[in-house]
């Protein structure tokens, strides 16, 4: 058995799901969150506890199993709770700015960078150098916050750029001149 496939998810009071097959819906106080997930394991609702159970040992079965698990308790605590990633901007000069729902950085390139929101991303400025992202899918939140690290990665030498806040860079020592 699965280690983490086989631990039953509680539903918290405010939360509906539905169970239509291998089609999930949950209701929160937050929102809806809706997936799909493989015909190869069994989903059952029992009161307010969700199981998911397999019916062969297969390497790739057993996996799905405990990924499936995990998904239905992330989106448990995505409409309970939310996820956020939080995002530092180094380097002078570096700044972020909120214009409506999107974001404007000034990056030391010829331009400004502007960045949409997706479907159920919101971003938070508390400050010129931080930004702050949102929502209810955890992957979704992740891969937004992944795209905008991508725009200007922290470089070895000063490690100026867009990192995680708990991101530690690694500076590489300059020329030594001898």
């Amino acid at each position: 058995m699965s280690r983490i496939g086989r631990h039953p998810i509680e539903l918290p009071a405010n939360v509906q799901c539905e169970v239509n097959g291998n089609e999930v819906t949950i209701k929160g106080p937050k929102g809806e969150l809706k997936q799909c997930f493989s015909n190869d394991v069994c989903i059952k609702l029992e009161g307010t506890t969700l199981t998911v159970t397999r019916d062969s040992d297969e390497k790739n079965i057993r996996a799905l199993h405990g990924l499936t698990r995990a998904l239905i308790a992330n989106m448990v605590h995505g409409v309970t709770e939310g996820y956020s990633k939080s995002l530092d901007i180094v380097g002078v000069g570096y700044r972020v700015q909120l214009q409506g729902k999107n974001l404007v950085f000034n990056l030391g390139f010829t331009h400004p960078v502007e960045v949409a929101p997706a479907d159920g991303i919101e971003f938070e400025v508390p400050n010129p150098n931080q930004v702050i992202v949102k929502g209810l899918d955890k992957h979704l939140v992740g891969q937004v916050a992944a795209n905008i690290r991508d725009i200007k990665s922290p470089e070895p030498y000063k490690g100026k750029g867009i990192r995680y806040t708990d991101e530690h860079v690694v500076i590489k020592e300059g020329k030594s001149g001898m």
